[in-house]
């Protein structure tokens, strides 16, 4: 009796773990380690785009469509992925999509004509868009709503990061075995980071190595409960607020796009630096895209800890980020390429800072259990613009020059914020029954 009055004594004292033994920020490595790959296998054929260009002497309007092809596969995948999230869960789900975009990654390597590169560029497309509706369902089951912006911040930043590593990782690749061997490595770390991820991840219900108190502050500030039964899809696409996150990440995305396939490009054609000058020149940028979005998720958190409503603490991020992008008009008009990486290092800050908040106020609204599937539907959307753009970019500077993509690049993301605030209002959390 002394033992168990002892006992629930000691119980309600229990304190978290250290940071180091705290389960959700391992699960948060491991989504920025894949998160990492994904971007060094999109990036693979920015960095690589000279060359590819100049064997199967491409104009800019055909290797547009490449990219462009890479965006309908995604379109394609989104909503599978999304769904496959949430039926099966996200140990399944990601595990698969990793080895599906790694595999059709590495088939670009024996590409030997543009319709092949099409084949595999749409394969790749309808894995890569798994990671961000699986991303964004762990974050919404593993971390509280007041940490939520800070995770994704970080696990969104992983996608600069891998942008930056692509070009450290592939150019020695390619100057040591050729260009098609710079698609055939982050395969083979995809396919690795598979395997970990598969015997390390659970669900906090479930994780047997989670301890009560960590359980506890996952918790703490949940609306409801970690799961609930599923809405229906026409649910979803009945609401305003699932279209408004479409139309924002539909405008949003295609920027990012935009700076992470053309730029390498840009910087050869137009500024006149060689294939390694560009690539390795360009990927200074990206740095500046990992500081925005972790700071996207610390703005908010702050924000929210000063006492700042949800509503307020996400609009201000969301249009701060949208006014740095605003800096994209600058870009052509600069005539020193130090300025013109300094401006687009900027915009690429602001479009990732807010992006975190984007992609946070889905799991703000709707309920986990549909967060996957909405993440996925943004990404349709997203998937639309990317499908486009690319094309049109390649046209436009074809026929004219550069310019005026910098300038709708600089409005689209003030765009997309615009219909996401209005549609999402108070950010009061939506009840589907």
């Amino acid at each position: 009796m002394a033992q168990a009055l002892g006992h629930n004594k000691i119980a309600p004292q229990a304190k978290m773990p250290p940071l180091y033994r705290q389960l959700r920020w391992w699960i948060l490595a491991l989504l920025f380690g894949v998160t990492a790959l994904n971007f060094v296998d999109r990036q693979a054929l920015a960095v690589l785009g000279a060359d590819i260009t100049l064997e199967f002497r491409l104009s800019n309007t055909a290797f547009g469509a490449i990219g462009s092809v890479f965006r309908a596969g995604m379109m394609a995948g989104e909503f599978p992925m999304g769904w496959l999230m949430d039926r099966v869960g996200v140990r399944v789900g990601l595990t698969f999509a990793v080895l599906w975009w790694s595999l059709g990654n590495g088939l670009h390597a024996i590409a030997t004509s543009i319709r092949q590169f099409w084949v595999f560029r749409f394969w790749l497309g309808t894995g890569e868009c798994g990671n961000y509706s699986g991303g964004n369902k762990i974050i919404a089951s593993w971390f509280p709503v007041r940490e939520r912006a800070f995770a994704i911040g970080v696990f969104n930043s992983a996608s600069m990061l891998g942008a930056f590593i692509a070009t450290y990782l592939i150019i020695p690749i390619r100057d040591a075995y050729g260009w098609r061997t710079g698609f055939l490595t982050p395969s083979a770390l995809g396919i690795m980071w598979a395997a970990a991820w598969w015997l390390i991840y659970r669900q906090p219900e479930d994780h047997p190595r989670l301890s009560e108190a960590e359980r506890r502050r996952i918790a703490s500030d949940a609306p409801e409960p970690l799961e609930e039964p599923a809405p229906s899809n026409t649910q979803l696409l009945r609401l305003p607020q699932t279209w408004g996150l479409m139309l924002c990440r539909f405008w949003v995305g295609a920027v990012v796009d935009f700076y992470l396939l053309w730029m390498p490009k840009y910087f050869h054609d137009v500024r006149g630096l060689g294939v390694k000058e560009s690539a390795y020149f360009n990927s200074v940028t990206f740095i500046f895209g990992d500081i925005g979005s972790i700071g996207g998720g610390i703005a908010a958190a702050w924000l929210l800890k000063k006492g700042l409503g949800l509503k307020a603490a996400r609009r201000s991020t969301l249009l701060f980020g949208a006014a740095l992008c605003l800096l994209s008009f600058a870009v052509p008009l600069t005539a020193r390429a130090p300025v013109a990486i300094g401006l687009i290092s900027m915009v690429l800050l602001g479009h990732t800072f807010l992006s975190a908040n984007m992609f946070a106020s889905i799991s703000d609204v709707f309920p986990n259990a549909a967060v996957a599937r909405v993440t996925g539907l943004t990404g349709v959307a997203n998937g639309v613009s990317g499908l486009i753009f690319p094309i049109v970019t390649g046209f436009i500077v074809d026929k004219l020059t550069y310019l005026p993509v910098f300038f709708m690049a600089g409005l689209m993301p003030l765009l997309g914020v615009s219909f996401a605030l209005w549609t999402l209002k108070d950010y009061r959390r939506i009840e589907l029954k």
